[in-house]
């Protein structure tokens, strides 16, 4: 359980700067890829950050609920 909740939170991290990203930097994506699905008016990239914020607080909870769980079986000695 605390190894699933480091990944959910390594994971959450990683979802979360990606967001940031995005949202500073819009046209990263069109210049690593070189794939331009909205024609360059940003509708895309904005789908995206929406679509990684909502991902990014997803995992942040599972994370916060694993470590919750982990403090509460730790603090009454269950394996």
């Amino acid at each position: 359980m605390v190894l699933r909740a480091r990944i959910e939170i390594v994971l959450s991290v990683l979802l979360g700067a990606v967001t940031i990203l995005t949202a500073v930097w819009p046209t990263w994506i069109e210049g690593v890829s070189g794939f331009d699905p909205d024609g360059g008016n940003g509708t895309a990239e904005w789908w995206i950050v929406a679509v990684l914020a909502a991902i990014t607080v997803a995992t942040a909870v599972l994370a916060r609920r694993d470590l919750r769980v982990v403090r509460r079986r730790a603090s009454i000695g269950t394996p």
